[in-house]
């Protein structure tokens, strides 16, 4: 690609030294899903006011709504906004479930300085020549990649899955090794979207998995590890998206107390996109239910911004550890 852009001439960082400095101190850097201005505003906002690295991350499906050369312009942006608000912040524009070599080809050269290559849905021996491949352009570029083993269940834009299947320990040394990822997402029994669980009445939500994890840690000791599928379905959001007209039986996520152990092991990057996108829709619905005549999409959109400026204080301070770490 001719006119490829470097990330760094966007102000951007990659994640390599921001997930060493988060295994030693026991912190996950947040991962936050954004598609438009607000949601991207938010971050910045909540990590500046927190003082947290942060990974901003889009998916395929994000890029293609927000449009490849707009998201490189509102990453710069990002940068430039987080410094007026006197915070220098490290800050990693990623791709999350990049599923083809051609997709992250196209993100680094549009100024990505960490990919996802995602082939954990193909047999081992595919995901591993894949995933080589992308880590090696990627390298040339100095971007980063992370890649999968295990598979999780649920839907997440492209991404679908009718089951999850845990990571076996005894192939993480091996795919490290043949690959030279940078991370690992693996799978320990989060899984994506807002239905993570389904459970009986009086049943509580299963712990995650951490003898994999354990396991994990024994066979590639300080290897950074991403989980993915970790948002918490925060209850208060769906009773409010409920109460203003929406149906959402049964939406179950990740306890914020599993996160914050998972946190302080080698779980380095943790990704949160469904309780973003909660928080935003049950206060644009409350707006509008207690505003009927109101039309102006900054008014509704002002209260989700607001909205999720506190949740991500939270979790940057209460479940992830990473505030003060930038």
């Amino acid at each position: 690609m001719s006119n490829a852009v470097s990330y760094k001439d966007l102000g951007l960082v990659n994640s390599r030294a921001l997930f060493h400095n988060a295994v030693d101190g026991g912190y996950a850097i947040p991962a936050y899903n954004f598609n438009n201005l607000e949601q991207l505003q938010a971050i910045v906002v909540a990590c500046a006011e927190t003082d947290s690295p942060v990974i901003i991350q889009v998916s395929k499906g994000a890029r293609d709504y927000a449009n490849e050369t707009m998201l490189r312009y509102m990453a710069m942006g990002a940068v430039q906004m987080a410094k007026e608000l006197g915070k220098d912040l490290p800050i990693v524009l990623h791709l999350d479930h990049g599923d083809s070599f051609e997709l992250c080809q196209s993100c680094i050269d549009s100024g990505f300085s960490s990919v996802m290559i995602d082939g954990s849905h193909l047999p081992y021996e595919e995901n591993v020549a894949l995933t080589r491949r992308v880590v090696e352009y990627a390298h040339q570029r100095d971007v980063a990649v992370e890649g999968e083993l295990g598979v999780l269940a649920g839907i997440e834009d492209d991404v679908v899955a009718e089951q999850s299947t845990y990571t076996k320990p005894e192939e993480v040394e091996d795919f490290v090794k043949k690959t030279g990822v940078d991370s690992l997402a693996i799978s320990i029994g989060t899984s994506h979207g807002a239905y993570k669980f389904k459970l009986a009445p009086g049943e509580s939500v299963p712990p995650l998995r951490f003898d994999i994890l354990d396991e994990i840690e024994k066979r590639i000791p300080g290897f950074p590890i991403v989980l993915h599928g970790a948002s918490s379905v925060v209850p208060a959001y769906v009773a409010l998206i409920n109460q203003y007209g929406c149906k959402m039986d049964g939406a179950v996520g990740v306890p914020e107390d599993q996160l914050r152990q998972a946190a302080k092991s080698a779980v380095c990057k943790i990704n949160i996109d469904s309780d973003g996108r909660l928080a935003v829709t049950a206060k644009v619905r409350e707006f509008l239910a207690h505003n009927p005549a109101e039309f102006d999409p900054r008014k509704y959109l002002g209260a989700a911004r607001s909205e999720l400026i506190a949740l991500i204080k939270h979790k940057n301070q209460a479940v992830l550890g990473s505030a003060g770490k930038a």
